[in-house]
């Protein structure tokens, strides 16, 4: 995947451009760390395998994507 981002434009816009547009109460702030993963070993056919790991790094991240995806639209159902 190539990225679209102007990294140039970024490094030369330095950390804060303007005037904040909203102000950030950080007493309320809460940390909210994300559940950690399972691990499991599952059966998949080799073009799918293929597939995913041919679109780059982070191919199993994608693919639990891919997964969430369905499962939240057959919930919705």
């Amino acid at each position: 995947m190539k990225s679209l981002t102007d990294w140039n434009r970024l490094h030369a816009a330095g950390d804060n451009e303007g005037e904040p547009e909203f102000e950030v109460d950080w007493t309320s702030a809460e940390l909210v760390e994300p559940e950690p993963k399972k691990l499991i070993s599952l059966r998949l056919d080799p073009d799918i395998i293929a597939f995913f790991r041919s679109e780059g790094k982070g191919y199993q991240t994608r693919m639990n994507a891919v997964l969430r995806s369905y499962m939240e639209a057959q919930r919705k159902r």
